[in-house]
């Protein structure tokens, strides 16, 4: 099997990895995202299991 660019390791080491900018971004995008969705997938799940009850 061929060798690929991304196949290759710094030998600088991990400190001058360049950091995408984007990954900031798409963090904190989650973050907005799933705290909300995470309580909106608990408070209905409580309701839910209420019915049961």
């Amino acid at each position: 099997m061929p060798s690929q660019p991304h196949d290759t390791v710094n030998p600088a080491g991990p400190a001058d990895v360049p950091v995408n900018p984007a990954t900031g971004r798409l963090v904190f995008g989650w973050l907005l995202v799933g705290i909300p969705l995470g309580y909106g997938v608990v408070t209905t799940l409580s309701r839910v299991g209420q019915l049961f009850q």
